[in-house]
């Protein structure tokens, strides 16, 4: 085929130049942290780390739902944890900014600004417990992570944080990578990467599901012998309360439990009504009859096997159950799901009274499991829970928490074991104080292979979780 030109027609207007390079431009000015202290503000007393208050200046950037709103508005429906007037006086007084520069409170936010907000701020104390070494080489150390510390730093958590707390016993200039990600009230085996390129091959593995992973659980109640299998979806039903739900509509989920062992209460603790006469109130026994949960005395251990990752998945699953974690502020708080603690339940229609309820926990009100009447538990810790005091700082007027109980620290869940697909490498912790027999009771100190819950997993690959085949003979489905 020849090829031809052809002639161009010509026309009045000038044909625009579409390459024309683009202009860069410069962000928007703002306001950095005034102080970064080093070494960190840490000190250490009645067994929490505490971190002395700092000023600290936060950055943001205008977000789509904030275009075209005042900057009030902004701070009185996005950021609640503080009354409307320290806001009006932080935006007069220059301490909230747009671009660096001091404005009105009714000032419009448009599309690029940046938005700073320096305050004087309180963290919260954690554990003084270390975080313990399980293994380190030249890539990666293998950490157990204690219970009750946040991995980044991130909402009221900064220098009380995995990444920080590494980053002041090891130097400034030490960069901590984590490739794995506890929940801050979760303890257990985490990875942290010394260099990009160890934490992108160990990152990879974990995404490409060939990184096996095991839990260890402490529940309310005598859980079913042999392998339990759940695979109800579970659906995060308010992001800003990290709270999730076991919804039909949610994403899939899948969990394969298995006792490890069986504490049930010990005769002073069971036989106390028929000894000692039962002196409830009718009201109070009516009430007891409708709490399912009361009927299910003890505590076992439970192994956990989380086939897929979703956020609070195993507390999720253990609660669908009727099992649930028994110090779990969130899944086994009666004052929050009501007395049944919604085993069972997928379809419930109730969740916004759900998120109002837990939105209280900690302001007014005690977050409190209602297993606390466990015997390990004792009345002075249920009363030192963390909550608001009613006093404020003299530097700031900011309200005061009291210290977390010891109960608040963290829940009984512990990340016990990260193990490699093909069998090349494995990490594994001992089981946690709280896994191992209670007083007065004989029960086994360490896992072993006859307990072994990642065995399922080879079973689960040839099983349709979907009633196919004869999968019910293999695992209780819920």
């Amino acid at each position: 085929m020849a090829l031809t030109t052809t002639q161009q027609e010509s026309s009045t207007e000038p044909i625009p130049d579409r390459f024309e390079p683009e202009v860069f431009v410069s962000p928007p000015d703002v306001v950095i942290t005034p102080f970064r202290p080093w070494p960190r503000p840490y000190f250490l007393a009645d067994g929490l780390r505490k971190v002395a208050p700092y000023h600290f200046t936060y950055n943001t950037y205008c977000k789509a739902r904030w275009r075209g709103r005042e900057l009030i508005d902004i701070f009185a429906t996005e950021f609640r944890d503080r009354p409307q007037a320290y806001y009006r006086d932080a935006i007069e007084t220059g301490k909230v900014t747009i671009n660096g520069k001091k404005v009105l409170i009714n000032q419009i936010v448009n599309n690029g600004d940046v938005i700073s907000h320096t305050l004087h701020r309180h963290e919260p104390p954690v554990t003084a417990q270390p975080i313990g070494i399980v293994h380190e080489d030249n890539d990666m150390i293998v950490i157990n992570k204690p219970a009750g510390v946040p991995v980044h730093p991130a909402g009221r958590y900064n220098y009380n944080s995995v990444v920080e707390i590494m980053r002041h016993e090891r130097g400034n200039g030490w960069n901590p990578l984590p490739c794995n990600r506890l929940d801050r009230l979760t303890s257990g085996v985490m990875f942290v990467a010394k260099h990009a390129k160890a934490a992108e091959e160990l990152c990879d593995q974990i995404q490409g599901r060939t990184v096996k992973k095991e839990y260890v659980a402490r529940v309310i109640g005598e859980f079913p012998e042999g392998e339990v299998a759940c695979e109800q979806p579970v659906m995060q039903i308010s992001p800003k309360l990290g709270l999730n739900r076991a919804r039909a509509s949610g994403k899939d989920a899948r969990t394969i439990f298995k006792r490890l062992a069986y504490y049930p209460p010990l005769p002073s603790c069971s036989d106390r009504l028929t000894k000692c006469g039962d002196r409830r109130t009718e009201r109070e026994k009516t009430q007891d009859s409708k709490m399912s949960w009361k009927a299910k005395e003890g505590f076992s251990i439970v192994r956990c096997l989380p086939l897929t990752g979703r956020t609070h998945q195993i507390r999720v699953h253990l609660q669908y159950l009727g099992h649930p974690i028994s110090n779990d502020p969130i899944y086994c708080n009666q004052q929050v799901f009501g007395p049944s603690l919604a085993a069972g339940d997928d379809q419930s229609d109730n969740d916004e009274d759900i998120i109002s309820r837990l939105s209280k926990m900690g302001k007014s009100e005690v977050a409190e499991a209602v297993a606390y009447h466990d015997e390990m538990v004792e009345e002075y810790n249920r009363r030192k829970a963390e909550k608001m005091t009613g006093e404020t700082c003299e530097v700031c007027d900011t309200p005061l928490y009291s210290d977390p109980g010891v109960h608040e620290l963290g829940i009984y869940l512990h990340a016990m074991r990260y193990a490699c697909e093909e069998g090349t490498w494995s990490y594994e912790t001992p089981l946690p104080e709280w896994a191992l027999p209670a007083p007065g009771h004989v029960g086994p100190t360490e896992t072993t292979e006859n307990t072994d819950s990642m065995v399922c997993v080879a079973k689960m690959k040839n099983l349709d979780l979907q009633d196919k085949g004869d999968s019910k003979t293999l695992f209780k489905k819920f």
